[in-house]
């Protein structure tokens, strides 16, 4: 699943489609197209792992979901695969397996945009009360909360609790504060890393324990196990990373 960072990317690709006039809508998600044909497009929002196509009228929710993927001026996908197309005169972005949503403008309003890692509204007081409120929430868990840190995948996940030294399975509660504001600061800092790698294409290179056998740090076999209430995959050192 596409991370916080690589929907920036996937904004800034279709950015240069702001401004401009829906000529062609077409694709198999379940909604009503005709009505965007002839609307503009008047920005792309993120959060955390959602886009939104914003019209005058409504905007329409993008979600990549596992498999999902985009292109932009070419459909490289056969058409029981494209959930969306948009053209826009001859240019167009086009979206492949994924969840695809119209949701109303006052929907935009109700985000709590404060909850996304990547973002210039990015609240870290908000995110340690939440954690505050779930003391027994397993801190692999709490860092793939969508309402507490929008954007984070199993990726930032796992490299994160390896920079803070700390075991995936630990408990929210058992942190010491330092602990604490630790894993908030530095889910944003490794999703703006992720970015600057992502462009770079250098993104796996710097990879520490994610997917890794080693830990690179004391040579000794990281652990892989699924963990917390969502099963996913943990890599990590049992020697540099502590369980509260």
């Amino acid at each position: 699943m596409p991370e916080g960072p690589s929907i920036i990317l996937m904004k800034e690709s279709l950015q240069p489609f702001v401004g401009k006039q829906v000529t062609e809508a077409a694709g198999n998600a379940k909604f009503d197209k005709e009505p965007f044909v002839g609307q503009t497009l008047l920005e792309i929002r993120t959060f955390g792992k959602q886009t939104y196509l914003v019209f005058e009228k409504a905007a329409i929710r993008i979600h990549l979901l596992m498999f999902g993927s985009y292109s932009v001026n070419e459909q490289t996908k056969p058409d029981q695969s494209l959930r969306l197309a948009l053209i826009f005169h001859t240019e167009g972005m086009y979206f492949y397996t994924c969840s695809v949503k119209v949701v109303e403008t006052e929907y935009l309003s109700e985000i709590d945009w404060e909850a996304d890692v990547m973002s210039s509204q990015w609240n870290p007081s908000k995110a340690e009360k939440k954690l505050v409120a779930h003391p027994d929430m397993m801190v692999c868990d709490a860092l793939m909360d969508q309402n507490i840190f929008s954007g984070v995948g199993n990726i930032i996940k796992n490299e994160v609790l390896f920079r803070i030294g700390v075991q995936p399975e630990s408990l929210v509660g058992n942190l010491p504060r330092k602990k604490l504001k630790e894993l908030i600061s530095e889910a944003r800092n490794y999703s703006f890393d992720f970015l600057e790698w992502k462009r770079e294409f250098t993104l796996k290179k710097h990879w520490l324990v994610h997917t890794k056998s080693v830990c690179p740090v004391c040579g000794q076999k990281l652990i892989k196990k699924q963990t917390g209430k969502g099963k996913r995959r943990s890599f990590y050192c049992k020697k540099d990373q502590k369980l509260y």
